[in-house]
C-alpha cells in the first residue's frame, strides 16, 4: 500500500509533496474549518486516496456533499460535464455547453497541476464501486434500518453477543419512535422485546414487529428473570405497547424503512467485481431526529462488525462521518450516535478500521473522545472561542504543551490547513489539499442523486 498524496506541505519555505502513511489513519483523524475553508474537499480527497488504495471507505452524509464521489466525469467532455454545471436558469442549450466546456478545462488544468491525466481519473473511475443508500427514501437504495430485528444474521450462529448488541440497538429505535424509555438499563419494554426477539432468532423463526405484536397477546414465555412476567409488565402495559407498535407499523413513513438492503456493514466492505467499494449512507433528507436515530443503529452495526473482525495494524477499512456536529456532543448529552461513536474512537484501531469526523461547528464536539484521533487536519476557523476549543482538544491528544498552535491557526491563509500527525517527527505543517479528482459541486438533492445513479448504472 503506498502512502496517501494529499497535496503541499509548506514549514517555512517552499512547498512540498504532502503523503500519508496509510497506516498513520488506522489511529484515526479530525478534520475541522469553517464554511469556505475547503474541508469537504480535504475530506474528499482522503476518501480518494483510500480507494486509490484499495482501502474500502463506508462514509456517513448528513449535508448531501459526499454524493458527489460518483461524480468522477472521467470522459472529459462537455456533455458529460453539462449537467452539473450552473448556468443562468434562461441559458440556451448551447450556453451550457459552453459553460461545461470551459469548467472542463479548468479542471483538467487543475488536476494536471497536481500530477493526475484524463487516464489517471479514468483508471480511478474503472476501480472504485460507488453505491449511496438513502434510508427512508428511493432516492439511492433503500435501506431496512431495523434489518438486526427483521431479518436473522447469520451472526446467531457464530457471534451470539455481537448479533444481540445490534439487535438492542433496533429495539431502542422502535422504542424512541413510539415514545417509550429506550435505554435497555432502564426499560422493561427493551428487555421484553428482547427476550422475547432473541427467543425467535435463536429459534431460527420470524421476529419481525408482526410476530412480536402476537406474542405481546399471547406470551410465549412465563418469567423475566427472577419474576413472574405478569409482575415484570402486566397485560395492560403489553396491550399498550402492542397497540403503540402496531400504529407504528401501520405508518405509510415507516414502511420505507423496513425495505431495501439488509444493514449489514460487513458485505458492503467487500470488493465489487474486484473493484473497492466506496458506500455512502446519506441521511440529508432526514429531519434531526430520525438522522440520530437511524445513524445510531447504523453505527452500532459498525462496531459490532468491527469486534468481530481480526487484530491488524495495518488500514483495512475507513470510517468517515462527515458534519459529525450534534452526534458527539460533549458530556452530559448522549444522543443514540455517541456511545459507538466513543467506542469506535476507543477501540477500532486495534482491529485496523480507521475513523475519520469532520465538522464546522469544533465547540459542540466531545473532545476527551477525540483526543483518541493522530491526526488533526485544521483550516481556518471562525471565532477565537472555536480555535481555543481545538487547542484543547489537540494538546488533549498530542501532549504539545510548548507549541502555540493559537498563533499557527490564525496565520492560516484560505484552502489550507495545519496538520498534526502524532505518528510524525518535527512540527506541525501547513498543507494545501490536492484537487479532488471527483467534481465538488455541493450538496446534491435526492433528484440528483437519481440522476447520477441512473448515469452511472
Amino acid at each position: 500500500m503506498s502512502a496517501f498524496f494529499l497535496g503541499a506541505a509548506r514549514n517555512g519555505g517552499a512547498a512540498s509533496a504532502y503523503e500519508l502513511p496509510a497506516h498513520h489513519l488506522v489511529t484515526h483523524g479530525v478534520v475541522l474549518g469553517m464554511t469556505g475553508s475547503g474541508k469537504t474537499g480535504f475530506l474528499t480527497v482522503l476518501v480518494e486516496e483510500s480507494l486509490r488504495n484499495q482501502v474500502p471507505v463506508l462514509m456517513i452524509d448528513v449535508k448531501g456533499d459526499l454524493p458527489n464521489l460518483m461524480l468522477t466525469l472521467p470522459s472529459f467532455t462537455a456533455e458529460e460535464m453539462a449537467p452539473w454545471v450552473e448556468a443562468p436558469a434562461n441559458a440556451t442549450a448551447e450556453q451550457r455547453l459552453g459553460v461545461a466546456a470551459a469548467r472542463v478545462e479548468a479542471r483538467k488544468k487543475s488536476l494536471g497541476e497536481w500530477g493526475i491525466s484524463p487516464r489517471g481519473v479514468q483508471k480511478f473511475d474503472q476501480k472504485i464501486a460507488v453505491r449511496v443508500i438513502t434510508p427512508g427514501s428511493s432516492a439511492g437504495e433503500l435501506l431496512h434500518v431495523l434489518s438486526s430485528l427483521e431479518r436473522r444474521s447469520p451472526r446467531w450462529d457464530d457471534d451470539p453477543e455481537s448479533a444481540r448488541s445490534t439487535l438492542s440497538a433496533a429495539i431502542s429505535l422502535v422504542l424512541r419512535l413510539v415514545g417509550r424509555e429506550a435505554d435497555p438499563a432502564k426499560s422493561r419494554e427493551h428487555v421484553l422485546l428482547s427476550v422475547l426477539a432473541e427467543r425467535r432468532l435463536v429459534a431460527n423463526q420470524p421476529a419481525d414487529i408482526a410476530a412480536l405484536l402476537e406474542d405481546l397477546e399471547l406470551p410465549p414465555i412465563e418469567r423475566i428473570g427472577a419474576l413472574p412476567l405478569e409482575r415484570f409488565v402486566t397485560k395492560k402495559a403489553r396491550r399498550d405497547l402492542a397497540a403503540a407498535l402496531n400504529s407504528l407499523l401501520a405508518s405509510p413513513t415507516f414502511a420505507s424503512w423496513r425495505q431495501g438492503a439488509t444493514l449489514d456493514v460487513g458485505s458492503w466492505m467487500q470488493p465489487v467485481n474486484g473493484r473497492t467499494p466506496a458506500t455512502i449512507v446519506s441521511v440529508a433528507h432526514l429531519d434531526d431526529d430520525e438522522r440520530a436515530l437511524v445513524l445510531g443503529v447504523l453505527l452500532e452495526e459498525v462496531l459490532s462488525w468491527v469486534r468481530g473482525l481480526p487484530g491488524a495494524q495495518s488500514l483495512r477499512a475507513l470510517v468517515v462521518f462527515d458534519e459529525v456536529y450534534g452526534f458527539l456532543p460533549p458530556h452530559p448529552a448522549a444522543p443514540p450516535t455517541k456511545k459507538p461513536l466513543v467506542a469506535l474512537m476507543k477501540q477500532a484501531r486495534a482491529f485496523g478500521v480507521g475513523v475519520l469526523i469532520a465538522t464546522q461547528n469544533p465547540m459542540d464536539l466531545d473532545y476527551r473522545a477525540l483526543s483518541n484521533a493522530g491526526l488533526w487536519c485544521i483550516g481556518r476557523l471562525q471565532t477565537d472561542a472555536d480555535r481555543a476549543r481545538v487547542v484543547e482538544g489537540m494538546k488533549l491528544a498530542q501532549g504539545d504543551d510548548d507549541l502555540d498552535y493559537d498563533a499557527m491557526l490564525r496565520q492560516l491563509e484560505p484552502r489550507w490547513f495545519l496538520v498534526r500527525d502524532a505518528h510524525a517527527k518535527g512540527r506541525p505543517k501547513c498543507v494545501q489539499p490536492r484537487w479532488a479528482i471527483t467534481v465538488l459541486r455541493g450538496p446534491m438533492t435526492r433528484q440528483e442523486i437519481r440522476r447520477a445513479r441512473s448515469k452511472a448504472a
